[in-house]
């Protein structure tokens, strides 16, 4: 069961299509795994509807040109999805990995963690994160929003537990030390919009070679 889902201004972003890229990709995988979330969004995409229709028309000519730059503009915009049972790995993800986890160029970050970052047009930084059953990532603090997507797996911090389809919505300031589940590994969808602040001493010196 999903018990934790992005903030009400995200689903509402999103519906509008007015995301990044990156910030699209991950509230889009959330959102297909996600009925709760699903119906925030479509509730989004009636009021945006309905405030339309008080908006002056356009003569038809110019709206082309509109509708033909913002085509232009952004490849991966939101909206809503329909939910998938089965595959393991959400479609809006499996555009930009493919449907194999094992295929994927995943580079050490330490402690048997390991990453695959995610190329996007935007400012925001998109990774995968593989963290070994009862392994706790470096505790750490946000100078920025974080997005983090429980793909399989799960992880529990001074937050709360997260299993598949969690989303953990984090805001500028708080800190925390995620730490895997046991019985497999933790695989998460991470977006950043700022690196993190490292506690310790040794996660700091790496922190430019591991470009977290």
């Amino acid at each position: 069961m999903i018990t934790h889902c992005p903030k009400d201004d995200l689903l509402l972003s999103y519906s509008a299509g007015a995301l990044g890229e990156s910030w699209s990709l991950a509230v889009g995988s959330h959102v297909q795994m996600s009925k709760e979330a699903r119906d925030d969004v479509a509730l989004g995409e009636k009021i945006g509807g309905s405030l339309l229709g008080d908006i002056a028309p356009i003569p038809l000519e110019k709206s082309l040109d509109i509708v033909l730059d913002r085509l232009g503009d952004q490849e991966h915009i939101g909206g809503a999805v329909e939910p998938q049972q089965d595959a393991l790995i959400p479609s809006p993800l499996c555009d930009y990995i493919g449907d194999s986890l094992e295929d994927l160029d995943w580079s050490k970050v330490g402690n048997g963690i390991t990453q695959h970052l995610i190329e996007t047009s935007d400012s925001g930084q998109a990774r995968l994160l593989r963290i070994p059953p009862g392994t706790a990532l470096p505790e750490h603090e946000h100078s920025g929003r974080e997005l983090t997507l429980v793909i399989s797996g799960g992880y529990s911090d001074d937050s709360g537990s997260y299993s598949r389809g969690d989303m953990a919505d984090i805001d500028d300031g708080l800190g925390h030390q995620p730490i895997a589940d046991e019985g497999e590994d933790c695989i998460c969808l991470i977006v950043t919009d700022t690196p993190v602040k490292f506690k310790g001493i040794l996660p700091r010196i790496l922190q430019p070679f591991i470009r977290i």
